[in-house]
């Protein structure tokens, strides 16, 4: 016998939800099965994890975010889980429109990752997943051990899953050898995996030996709506060109300590301005004082993704000199501003904007300068606003979303495996690898029979399902006309008028 009840979201939209077992693997875990009649769509509970996550800023967190809002805005539940923060981070927070996120007591231990265990947070994850009736995880970025371990814990408890891959790894150095045979071993009993560029998809499929078939491609997106073109802004009788990037190895700095005195001799009405910070700071610097270029390099140190419009409205070109890039979203929040890109050929950045909005080079600094020329003489024919609406109706969060829903739809669907399935996946990976693969998720299985006995499903109290409006009437939605979200997350502290929420989140637990 199975207890029901009915669920309201935000949208109107109603469905009935039980308790029961779900897939193979999953041992009557107590999730629900929540179906919406709304268009013919199958509602999902998704919880999205990664290590990356505000407050920290990059490319996979603004994708999560944007992403998460505009589900919601479909009649979605979702929550995101991601390790603490320094500053008090920590606990259950609301941020705007309704988005629950889980800051799980562990700390990173690398570029923002957590130290790898395979089960250290199983007991955790497990809570979460029953206590908001999880029907579907999806994990982002192959940094991410957070991440990764989320996904076969998830298929240790029978649940499906998802994995969207933001960057490339090479082939050859040590550190990739194992990062690319512990994907392998995750990826094999992954249900489906998104990667955001063509190119991406080739890497992720050479790296983990999945069928391509498994693998679809969904780019990023911005949102247009925050990166308006302003040529008022423009130094007149000065071509600025800009570059916004974290200043390391990885992003061609010691290209631009090259390109930049040849491109100042060549062009005497050329000025640079650079916004970002990191360990190739000083060589920029040194660049700067022994060409005498103080007052046409203008360095403005780490930009805040909110002031990014600012800088990029004031240049007439964007250059990137990435040595490697699986897609880069600065490049369409330029574009959007109405600059002429220049960039290197790497990656997934030629499938970014069509020609006549890109000069492409080669990443070696005599083809960085030429194409830099040509793109000085095509800023006469530019006109921001046109380049501006032809992002806008290229790239949005809200196409970002119906593709990914499709790609859930079809997981939802997929049938359930049994133990020995997943075995058999893991065997397949490698004569030794493949055995220890086994054990690993062998461990998990008991490990999980363990938890169900040691706190059974039906001892987890249900988090009650918000109505996002109902967070003090601040939801910050979706745009219809740029259908994009409208600025970065707000927090609802706990204690906040608006948020009830936080409080009924953090009592349970």
């Amino acid at each position: 016998m199975r207890a029901g009840w009915h669920v309201h979201d935000g949208a109107g939209m109603e469905c009935e939800c039980y308790e029961g077992g779900g897939g193979g693997g999953g041992g009557g875990d107590g999730r629900d099965l929540c179906q919406a009649t709304a268009a013919g769509r199958q509602r999902q509970r998704i919880l999205m994890v990664s290590d990356f996550f505000y407050p920290n800023f990059g490319g996979v967190e603004n994708h999560i975010y944007f992403l998460s809002q505009c589900l919601i805005r479909r009649g979605h539940k979702v929550v995101v889980a991601t390790h603490t923060y320094g500053g008090g981070r920590t606990g259950v927070r609301y941020v705007s429109g309704g988005l629950k996120v889980y800051y799980l007591p562990r700390l990173a231990f690398y570029l923002q990752s957590v130290f790898p265990t395979f089960y250290g947070t199983f007991p955790l994850l497990r809570v979460i997943m029953l206590r908001e009736r999880i029907t579907l995880l999806h994990a982002h970025q192959a940094f991410s051990c957070l991440g990764l371990e989320a996904l076969l814990q998830a298929r240790t408890m029978g649940y499906k899953v998802v994995f969207t891959d933001h960057s490339l790894f090479g082939f050859a150095d040590a550190a990739s050898v194992h990062m690319n045979k512990v994907l392998k071993f995750v990826l094999a009993d992954v249900h489906h995996v998104i990667c955001v560029s063509h190119t991406s998809k080739e890497n992720t499929v050479l790296r983990s030996g999945l069928p391509a078939q498994r693998v679809s491609v969904i780019p990023n997106a911005i949102d247009t709506s925050a990166f308006k073109p302003d040529p008022s802004r423009r130094k007149e009788g000065v071509i600025t060109i800009i570059v916004i990037s974290r200043l390391v190895y990885r992003k061609g700095i010691d290209l631009l300590v090259e390109v930049i005195p040849q491109v100042c001799n060549l062009h005497p009405n050329v000025e640079f301005l650079i916004g970002g910070d990191g360990p190739k700071r000083v060589r920029l610097e040194e660049m700067r004082e022994k060409w005498g270029l103080e007052r046409r390099v203008e360095m403005v140190g780490e930009v805040p993704h909110a002031r990014v419009r600012e800088v990029l409205v004031r240049g007439h070109i964007f250059l990137n000199s990435s040595l490697t890039e699986a897609f880069c979203i600065a490049i369409l929040e330029a574009a959007s501003c109405g600059l002429v890109t220049v960039a290197t050929r790497v990656g997934g950045v030629p499938e970014v904007l069509p020609p006549g909005m890109i000069v492409l080079a080669d990443p070696v600094p005599a083809d960085i300068v030429a194409a830099l020329g040509r793109a000085i003489e095509m800023l006469p024919t530019v006109k921001p606003q046109e380049m501006h609406e032809q992002v806008r109706g290229m790239y949005s969060w809200q196409d970002v979303a119906e593709r990914t829903e499709r790609v859930y739809d079809m997981v939802a669907h997929a049938k359930d495996d049994t133990l020995l399935d997943r075995l058999g996946r893991y065997y397949n990976c490698g004569p030794w690898a493949g055995k220890l693969f086994c054990l690993v998720a062998a461990v998990g299985v008991l490990l999980l029979k363990f938890l169900e006995w040691w706190q059974p499903a039906k001892s987890i109290e249900m988090a009650p399902d918000l109505n996002p409006h109902s967070l003090g009437g601040r939801s910050r939605g979706i745009r219809s006309q740029d259908r994009g979200t409208t600025s970065l997350p707000m927090v609802v502290e706990e204690g906040d008028p608006g948020g009830e929420g936080a409080k009924i989140a953090e009592d349970g637990d």
